[in-house]
């Protein structure tokens, strides 16, 4: 099940926090319950995606980017991730989430998030989010300009644009 009761935590938290330029970094901390857990007693993984959401949301709110895009009739949507997973997250373990904005191309914005425990990296994501509308793809470019950011996105890290050119090769619809 979706842990809507942990994002309207989320949610009022990043009510409360102060707003974040475009560029800031959001943390967040959470625990490892019990329904997080998969057959070996660890953060699982596809439930690792999902309390990212619990990161990226209170983000996108805290830097204007949901308010920008609401105000435009336009939505925010995950067009793509990678994850690396390092370190083991286990049942009631604290850790805490830091998710940022890297910056954007002519298509996605690219945000960075990871799962740290005890000063260590226990997972990390890249993830594209495309701007979208009923009419098709906007560009992030003008969504930033909504927030005052005329100018282009600094350079994507050569790690981050080797991800976008790799994923550029994978064939689009898969093979049957």
């Amino acid at each position: 099940m979706y842990p809507y009761v942990r994002l309207a935590k989320e949610a009022l938290n990043s009510r409360k926090a102060p707003p974040l330029g475009l560029f800031g970094t959001h943390l967040s901390r959470h625990v490892c319950w019990p329904w997080d857990i998969d057959p070996w007693m660890e953060l699982n993984n596809g439930r690792a995606l999902t309390l990212y959401d619990l990161g990226r949301i209170p983000l996108a709110a805290r830097t204007g980017l949901t308010q920008a895009a609401r105000d435009k009739g336009w939505g925010l949507t995950v067009a793509g991730v990678s994850v690396r997973y390092r370190r083991r997250v286990q049942m009631f373990q604290r850790f805490e989430m830091r998710s940022r904005l890297i910056g954007w191309d002519a298509r996605f914005f690219y945000i960075e998030q990871s799962m740290w425990r005890a000063g260590e990296c226990t997972n990390q994501m890249l993830l594209r989010m495309a701007v979208i509308t009923k009419g098709g793809m906007i560009a992030p470019a003008r969504l930033a300009a909504e927030l005052g950011h005329a100018d282009a996105s600094p350079a994507l890290p050569q790690w981050v644009q080797a991800w976008i050119d790799a994923d550029a090769t994978r064939p689009w619809p898969p093979a049957p």
